[in-house]
């Protein structure tokens, strides 16, 4: 035996980042721990019933809340590309707060639509800005490497909250229904002061006013770079079954599925709970998905599971439905962060990286209007089982038509740069 084969190569040293990168890293995850705390979401479909608003008002408020989002995304995302990453999330930590005191001052169809639109704009000035921000700051302090897992830990830990709060939801609501509200807005307080702590960022930045570009310049270039960017098209395209399955099912899906399984409402928050344990769980794992397949190929295979999760919501009786649910959210929670460590890799000029976001976020939103529309009428004429079958059943075809684009696409990219297939 020779030498070369008989000597141990040294141990690799997990690379570690500087404290000053670990400790903005950690107001980001307080920042998102924070804004992401909606205690209100487990009862909101019942308060919104128990002042008077029925199933089509309820949900027709969720179309309007996803168009007003669509409407929303591009000009934040330009605000943010031209005015800087950490002021759009400071204003959209401002107007969750005030979002959140209106159902408190008007609770009936005009103040939740108002609060609703609200949701939207903060929203929507965050979610582009927030996870730009952060690849951005890493990518500057020669952190890149990070990016992947520290999406991951944010999701993470934005969910931890939400499984102490919620399980206490029905019962805030019966004590005093307004405290959901009241509690939320105080949670957008402390994002607010954790987004002014965060710094600005070194170098070729937007809050410097000479790498500000004029609107259209931003419009035009990001389009253009969109137009040149078939796998970022393909990536976006193949989100939409992501975002919508978990949107949908998370946010506006389980009270009705709760509902009609016969689950008592104190025992909604306790469920939603529990499945974001396992979405904390798959979020905190997320990183270690590329060990088994590629990134694109598990965005496929697990959203392929995901709908599997919610047809089987279908015909599982009682505990077996919070199995179901259950297993939709670990897996939602693995692939969210593979989702965006891909769109961001596919985004290779920081000029439009919030610009491309929110045309992404935008397209997601646009899906979930056209869905929560429908759903507020599948929900009233009593077919909520023929609406999860359709809403799987189109997730999976879309994964089967985009995904071999995307894996061919990828894969020409690569060879064009020079790399192994």
């Amino acid at each position: 035996m020779s030498a070369a084969t008989t000597v141990t190569p040294p141990p690799v040293t997990p690379r570690r980042a500087p404290e000053s990168v670990r400790r903005v890293v950690w107001i980001h995850y307080g920042f998102q721990f924070f804004f992401g705390l909606l205690v209100w979401v487990p009862v909101f479909y019942t308060y919104q019933r128990v002042v008077g608003l029925d199933d089509r008002e309820i949900f027709g408020i969720q179309s309007i809340y996803y168009v007003a989002f669509c409407l929303f995304e591009i000009p934040t995302g330009l605000l943010a590309d031209r005015l800087g990453l950490r002021r759009s999330m400071i204003g959209g930590a401002a107007v969750l707060l005030l979002a959140n005191l209106v159902p408190v001052a008007a609770p009936g169809y005009a103040g939740f639509l108002v609060h609703w639109l609200l949701i939207a704009l903060a929203r929507s000035l965050v979610s582009g800005a927030a996870s730009a921000y952060l690849y951005e700051y890493l990518q500057r302090h020669d952190a890149s490497w990070f990016y992947q897992r520290a999406e991951g830990n944010a999701r993470a830990y934005s969910l931890v909250g939400k499984i102490v709060c919620w399980p206490a939801a029905g019962a805030l609501m019966a004590w005093l229904p307004a405290s959901v509200y009241w509690l939320t807005a105080l949670n957008a307080a402390v994002a607010l002061v954790l987004a002014l702590r965060l710094p600005a960022l070194l170098g070729a930045d937007p809050e410097h006013p000479e790498a500000r570009a004029s609107t259209w310049r931003t419009v035009g270039g990001a389009a253009r770079f969109l137009r040149r960017s078939p796998l970022l098209m393909l990536v976006m395209v193949q989100g939409i079954a992501v975002f919508t399955l978990s949107r949908i099912l998370q946010v506006n899906l389980v009270q009705p599925i709760l509902t009609v399984k016969d689950t008592p409402v104190v025992w909604h928050g306790t469920v939603l709970a529990a499945m974001t344990v396992f979405e904390v769980a798959g979020a905190a794992a997320s990183h270690r998905v590329r060990r088994f397949t590629g990134d694109l190929a598990a965005v496929s295979v697990l959203t392929v599971v995901m709908a599997a999760s919610l047809a089987l919501v279908v015909p599982a009786p009682g505990v077996l439905t919070v199995v179901c649910l259950c297993a939709f959210s670990l897996v939602a929670g693995l692939v969210y962060p593979v989702q965006r460590k891909l769109l961001n890799e596919a985004i290779t000029d920081s000029r439009y990286r919030a610009t491309l976001l929110s045309i992404e976020s935008l397209i997601d939103r646009a899906v979930c209007a056209v869905v929560a529309l429908l759903l507020g009428s599948y929900l009233a004429t009593g077919r909520l089982q023929t609406f999860l079958l359709l809403s799987a059943g189109a997730a999976v075809l879309l994964i089967v038509l985009v995904a071999p684009l995307s894996a061919l696409v990828s894969r020409r990219r690569r060879v064009t740069a020079g790399s192994p297939s």
